[in-house]
Protein backbone atom coordinates (compact mmCIF):
# COMPACT_ATOMS: atom_id res chain seq x y z
CA UNK A 1 0.00 0.00 0.00
CA UNK A 2 1.68 3.31 -1.19
CA UNK A 3 1.64 6.05 1.71
CA UNK A 4 3.32 8.81 -0.65
CA UNK A 5 1.34 11.63 -0.32
CA UNK A 6 2.03 15.31 -1.54
CA UNK A 7 -0.05 17.53 -0.33
CA UNK A 8 1.36 20.71 -2.56
CA UNK A 9 -1.49 22.73 -4.93
CA UNK A 10 -0.80 20.80 -8.23
CA UNK A 11 -0.75 24.66 -9.61
CA UNK A 12 0.63 27.58 -7.45
CA UNK A 13 -1.77 30.14 -8.75
CA UNK A 14 -2.07 34.26 -8.50
CA UNK A 15 1.39 34.44 -8.27
CA UNK A 16 2.08 36.91 -11.91
CA UNK A 17 -1.13 39.63 -9.77
CA UNK A 18 0.73 39.18 -6.90
CA UNK A 19 3.98 40.56 -8.42
CA UNK A 20 2.22 43.16 -10.65
CA UNK A 21 0.18 44.17 -7.75
CA UNK A 22 3.41 44.59 -5.25
CA UNK A 23 5.33 46.91 -8.06
CA UNK A 24 2.18 49.28 -8.15
CA UNK A 25 1.75 49.48 -4.45
CA UNK A 26 5.50 49.85 -3.75
CA UNK A 27 5.94 52.36 -6.72
CA UNK A 28 3.07 54.27 -5.50
CA UNK A 29 3.88 53.94 -1.52
CA UNK A 30 6.91 56.39 -2.23
CA UNK A 31 5.04 59.00 -3.91
CA UNK A 32 1.75 59.26 -1.43
CA UNK A 33 4.72 59.60 1.41
CA UNK A 34 6.07 62.74 -0.39
CA UNK A 35 2.60 63.92 -1.15
CA UNK A 36 1.59 63.31 2.52
CA UNK A 37 4.41 65.47 4.00
CA UNK A 38 4.01 68.17 1.12
CA UNK A 39 0.29 68.69 1.72
CA UNK A 40 0.68 67.98 5.35
CA UNK A 41 -2.71 65.74 5.03
CA UNK A 42 -3.35 63.42 7.42
CA UNK A 43 -5.65 61.56 5.50
CA UNK A 44 -3.02 61.43 3.24
CA UNK A 45 -0.75 60.55 5.85
CA UNK A 46 -2.96 57.27 6.98
CA UNK A 47 -3.68 56.34 3.24
CA UNK A 48 -0.21 56.27 2.27
CA UNK A 49 0.42 53.68 5.96
CA UNK A 50 -2.04 51.80 4.51
CA UNK A 51 -0.50 51.48 1.39
CA UNK A 52 2.76 50.73 3.24
CA UNK A 53 1.14 47.35 5.01
CA UNK A 54 -0.60 46.86 1.36
CA UNK A 55 3.21 46.15 0.26
CA UNK A 56 4.21 44.10 3.18
CA UNK A 57 1.35 42.26 3.08
CA UNK A 58 1.82 41.26 -0.95
CA UNK A 59 5.66 40.59 0.15
CA UNK A 60 4.46 37.85 3.32
CA UNK A 61 1.77 36.74 0.19
CA UNK A 62 4.74 35.86 -2.12
CA UNK A 63 6.67 34.28 0.42
CA UNK A 64 4.30 31.95 1.40
CA UNK A 65 2.84 31.50 -2.29
CA UNK A 66 6.92 30.49 -3.02
CA UNK A 67 8.01 28.39 0.43
CA UNK A 68 4.75 26.47 -0.45
CA UNK A 69 6.09 24.69 -3.08
CA UNK A 70 8.87 23.47 -1.20
CA UNK A 71 8.04 19.52 -0.58
CA UNK A 72 7.09 18.16 2.56
CA UNK A 73 10.36 17.00 4.51
CA UNK A 74 11.44 14.47 7.55
CA UNK A 75 10.87 17.82 9.71
CA UNK A 76 7.74 19.23 8.04
CA UNK A 77 5.40 16.48 6.52
CA UNK A 78 3.13 18.60 5.21
CA UNK A 79 5.73 20.94 4.15
CA UNK A 80 5.30 24.58 4.09
CA UNK A 81 1.26 24.96 3.89
CA UNK A 82 1.02 26.96 7.43
CA UNK A 83 3.01 29.79 6.29
CA UNK A 84 -0.08 31.53 4.25
CA UNK A 85 -1.84 31.47 8.19
CA UNK A 86 1.51 33.14 9.58
CA UNK A 87 1.49 35.44 7.18
CA UNK A 88 -2.18 36.59 7.26
CA UNK A 89 -1.48 37.16 10.89
CA UNK A 90 1.19 38.96 10.90
CA UNK A 91 -0.76 41.32 8.06
CA UNK A 92 -3.19 41.39 10.25
CA UNK A 93 -1.22 42.79 13.63
CA UNK A 94 0.17 45.59 10.97
CA UNK A 95 -3.69 46.67 9.93
CA UNK A 96 -4.17 46.98 13.55
CA UNK A 97 -1.02 48.54 14.45
CA UNK A 98 -2.08 51.27 11.51
CA UNK A 99 -5.54 51.78 12.29
CA UNK A 100 -4.68 52.47 16.21
CA UNK A 101 -2.04 55.09 14.80
CA UNK A 102 -4.14 56.68 12.81
CA UNK A 103 -6.56 57.38 15.52
CA UNK A 104 -3.90 58.66 17.90
CA UNK A 105 -2.98 61.21 15.14
CA UNK A 106 -6.14 62.32 14.56
CA UNK A 107 -7.16 63.13 18.01
CA UNK A 108 -3.54 65.29 17.93
CA UNK A 109 -5.51 67.22 15.15
CA UNK A 110 -8.17 67.19 16.56
CA UNK A 111 -7.04 69.35 19.29
CA UNK A 112 -4.40 71.19 16.98
CA UNK A 113 -5.54 71.90 13.53
CA UNK A 114 -3.15 72.31 11.10
CA UNK A 115 -2.99 73.64 7.51
CA UNK A 116 -3.47 71.52 4.81
CA UNK A 117 -2.42 71.96 0.94
CA UNK A 118 -5.12 70.65 -0.76
CA UNK A 119 -4.30 70.39 -4.02
CA UNK A 120 -1.13 68.35 -3.38
CA UNK A 121 -4.22 66.03 -1.59
CA UNK A 122 -6.26 65.79 -4.81
CA UNK A 123 -3.44 65.02 -7.13
CA UNK A 124 -1.97 62.15 -5.42
CA UNK A 125 -5.12 60.54 -3.78
CA UNK A 126 -6.46 60.71 -7.27
CA UNK A 127 -3.65 58.73 -8.75
CA UNK A 128 -3.76 56.54 -5.42
CA UNK A 129 -7.57 55.77 -6.07
CA UNK A 130 -6.42 54.65 -10.19
CA UNK A 131 -3.12 51.87 -9.07
CA UNK A 132 -5.74 50.89 -6.03
CA UNK A 133 -8.56 49.87 -8.56
CA UNK A 134 -5.90 48.07 -10.88
CA UNK A 135 -4.17 46.02 -7.50
CA UNK A 136 -7.97 45.21 -6.47
CA UNK A 137 -8.87 43.56 -9.94
CA UNK A 138 -5.41 41.75 -10.05
CA UNK A 139 -5.85 40.49 -6.69
CA UNK A 140 -9.70 39.65 -6.79
CA UNK A 141 -9.38 36.37 -8.16
CA UNK A 142 -7.66 34.83 -5.66
CA UNK A 143 -9.38 36.57 -3.13
CA UNK A 144 -11.76 33.72 -1.77
CA UNK A 145 -9.13 30.85 -2.18
CA UNK A 146 -6.34 32.16 -0.28
CA UNK A 147 -6.17 33.89 3.07
CA UNK A 148 -2.80 35.93 2.16
CA UNK A 149 -4.05 36.94 -1.06
CA UNK A 150 -7.30 37.65 0.93
CA UNK A 151 -5.87 39.38 3.45
CA UNK A 152 -3.94 41.62 0.27
CA UNK A 153 -7.37 42.26 -1.36
CA UNK A 154 -8.63 43.59 1.80
CA UNK A 155 -5.76 46.12 2.74
CA UNK A 156 -5.72 47.58 -1.07
CA UNK A 157 -9.82 47.59 -0.97
CA UNK A 158 -9.21 49.50 2.30
CA UNK A 159 -6.35 51.81 0.72
CA UNK A 160 -9.21 52.67 -2.47
CA UNK A 161 -11.62 53.67 0.19
CA UNK A 162 -8.64 55.63 1.69
CA UNK A 163 -7.86 57.38 -1.34
CA UNK A 164 -11.62 57.88 -1.86
CA UNK A 165 -12.01 59.84 1.40
CA UNK A 166 -8.80 61.31 0.48
CA UNK A 167 -10.06 63.27 -2.42
CA UNK A 168 -13.08 64.00 -0.48
CA UNK A 169 -11.50 65.81 2.41
CA UNK A 170 -9.24 67.87 -0.91
CA UNK A 171 -12.24 68.64 -2.72
CA UNK A 172 -14.51 69.73 0.89
CA UNK A 173 -10.75 71.72 2.21
CA UNK A 174 -10.43 73.16 -1.63
CA UNK A 175 -14.01 74.75 -1.11
CA UNK A 176 -14.43 75.58 2.36
CA UNK A 177 -11.34 76.07 4.06
CA UNK A 178 -12.00 72.83 6.91
CA UNK A 179 -9.43 71.51 7.64
CA UNK A 180 -11.28 69.19 10.31
CA UNK A 181 -12.45 67.42 7.71
CA UNK A 182 -9.17 65.53 7.06
CA UNK A 183 -8.84 63.88 10.48
CA UNK A 184 -12.48 63.03 10.11
CA UNK A 185 -11.88 61.05 7.42
CA UNK A 186 -8.72 59.45 8.90
CA UNK A 187 -10.67 58.38 11.51
CA UNK A 188 -13.34 56.98 9.46
CA UNK A 189 -10.63 55.03 7.98
CA UNK A 190 -9.13 53.71 11.09
CA UNK A 191 -12.52 52.63 12.14
CA UNK A 192 -13.86 50.73 8.46
CA UNK A 193 -10.48 48.89 8.70
CA UNK A 194 -10.10 47.59 12.33
CA UNK A 195 -13.21 44.99 11.83
CA UNK A 196 -12.41 43.43 8.96
CA UNK A 197 -8.63 43.07 10.43
CA UNK A 198 -10.59 41.22 13.14
CA UNK A 199 -12.21 38.65 10.88
CA UNK A 200 -8.83 38.27 8.69
CA UNK A 201 -6.98 37.44 12.27
CA UNK A 202 -9.79 34.85 13.25
CA UNK A 203 -9.70 32.78 10.04
CA UNK A 204 -6.11 33.17 10.37
CA UNK A 205 -5.41 31.63 14.05
CA UNK A 206 -8.50 29.26 13.13
CA UNK A 207 -6.19 27.42 10.77
CA UNK A 208 -3.45 27.60 13.34
CA UNK A 209 -4.99 26.24 16.33
CA UNK A 210 -6.18 23.48 13.80
CA UNK A 211 -9.85 24.37 14.13
CA UNK A 212 -12.74 23.53 12.08
CA UNK A 213 -12.94 25.25 8.72
CA UNK A 214 -14.94 28.08 7.91
CA UNK A 215 -18.44 26.14 6.07
CA UNK A 216 -18.04 22.61 7.70
CA UNK A 217 -19.63 22.04 10.48
CA UNK A 218 -18.75 18.68 12.56
CA UNK A 219 -22.09 17.68 13.89
CA UNK A 220 -23.17 17.64 10.32
CA UNK A 221 -19.76 15.73 9.09
CA UNK A 222 -20.22 13.64 12.27
CA UNK A 223 -24.47 12.96 10.79
CA UNK A 224 -23.45 12.53 7.01
CA UNK A 225 -20.48 9.60 8.18
CA UNK A 226 -22.80 7.66 10.56
CA UNK A 227 -25.66 7.63 8.02
CA UNK A 228 -23.86 6.16 5.33
CA UNK A 229 -25.02 2.16 5.41
CA UNK A 230 -22.44 -0.14 6.79
CA UNK A 231 -21.24 2.23 9.22
CA UNK A 232 -22.05 1.42 12.92
CA UNK A 233 -19.88 4.02 14.23
CA UNK A 234 -17.50 6.95 13.87
CA UNK A 235 -15.65 7.94 16.27
CA UNK A 236 -11.80 9.87 16.77
CA UNK A 237 -13.38 12.69 14.68
CA UNK A 238 -11.34 15.43 13.89
CA UNK A 239 -11.48 18.11 10.50
CA UNK A 240 -9.41 21.32 10.41
CA UNK A 241 -7.35 23.18 7.73
CA UNK A 242 -3.81 22.29 6.00
CA UNK A 243 -4.50 25.75 4.97
CA UNK A 244 -7.35 28.60 4.01
CA UNK A 245 -8.84 26.34 1.25
CA UNK A 246 -7.53 22.66 2.07
CA UNK A 247 -9.83 21.02 4.57
CA UNK A 248 -8.87 17.46 6.10
CA UNK A 249 -10.20 14.86 7.76
CA UNK A 250 -9.48 12.18 10.24
CA UNK A 251 -11.84 9.39 11.88
CA UNK A 252 -11.91 5.86 13.13
CA UNK A 253 -14.92 4.14 11.55
CA UNK A 254 -16.35 1.13 12.50
CA UNK A 255 -17.92 -0.64 9.84
CA UNK A 256 -20.74 -2.72 10.19
CA UNK A 257 -20.11 -7.27 10.66
CA UNK A 258 -19.70 -8.41 6.83
CA UNK A 259 -19.10 -4.87 5.75
CA UNK A 260 -16.28 -4.42 2.71
CA UNK A 261 -13.82 -2.44 5.10
CA UNK A 262 -12.29 -0.57 1.72
CA UNK A 263 -15.46 -0.47 0.12
CA UNK A 264 -16.93 1.27 2.77
CA UNK A 265 -13.54 3.66 2.91
CA UNK A 266 -13.90 4.50 -0.50
CA UNK A 267 -17.97 5.45 -0.46
CA UNK A 268 -17.23 7.82 2.86
CA UNK A 269 -14.43 9.33 0.97
CA UNK A 270 -17.18 9.90 -2.17
CA UNK A 271 -19.10 11.31 0.69
CA UNK A 272 -16.89 13.39 1.84
CA UNK A 273 -16.09 14.96 -0.96
CA UNK A 274 -19.46 15.51 -2.80
CA UNK A 275 -20.71 17.08 0.53
CA UNK A 276 -18.19 18.51 2.39
CA UNK A 277 -15.17 19.37 -0.38
CA UNK A 278 -13.20 17.41 2.03
CA UNK A 279 -10.31 15.41 -0.59
CA UNK A 280 -7.52 14.94 2.14
CA UNK A 281 -9.39 12.29 4.39
CA UNK A 282 -7.27 9.76 6.49
CA UNK A 283 -9.99 7.30 7.12
CA UNK A 284 -9.29 4.09 9.75
CA UNK A 285 -11.74 1.42 9.09
CA UNK A 286 -12.72 -1.24 12.23
CA UNK A 287 -14.55 -4.33 12.67
CA UNK A 288 -17.50 -3.93 14.99
CA UNK A 289 -16.73 -7.29 16.63
CA UNK A 290 -13.73 -4.50 19.02
CA UNK A 291 -16.62 -4.24 21.76
CA UNK A 292 -16.30 -0.97 23.05
CA UNK A 293 -15.80 1.38 20.08
CA UNK A 294 -14.09 4.11 21.88
CA UNK A 295 -11.16 1.68 22.74
CA UNK A 296 -11.04 -0.11 19.24
CA UNK A 297 -6.97 0.51 18.94
CA UNK A 298 -5.40 1.48 15.55
CA UNK A 299 -2.98 -1.01 15.81
CA UNK A 300 -5.86 -3.62 15.87
CA UNK A 301 -4.93 -6.53 13.42
CA UNK A 302 -8.56 -6.43 12.04
CA UNK A 303 -8.18 -2.52 11.14
CA UNK A 304 -8.09 -0.89 8.27
CA UNK A 305 -5.99 2.39 7.52
CA UNK A 306 -5.94 4.40 4.75
CA UNK A 307 -5.14 8.14 2.95
CA UNK A 308 -7.63 9.52 0.43
CA UNK A 309 -6.21 12.53 -1.51
CA UNK A 310 -9.06 14.23 -3.93
CA UNK A 311 -11.21 12.58 -6.68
Amino acid sequence: MSHDHNHLPAEIRHEKPLWWALALTASYLVVEVVGAFWSNSLALLSDAAHMATDTVALVIALTAVRLARRPPDARRSYGYARLEALGACVNGLLLFAVGLYILWEAAERFRAPQPVVASGMLWVAGFGLLVNLIAMRLLSAGSGESLNVKGAYLEVWSDMLGSLAVIVAALVIRVTGWTLVDPILAVLIGLWVLPRTWVLLREAVNVLLEGVPKGIVLAEVDAAMRGQPGVADVHDLHVWALASNRPALTAHVVAAAGEDADALRRQLAGLLHERFAIDHATLQVEGDHCGDVGHCSGHDHHGYHHHDHGH
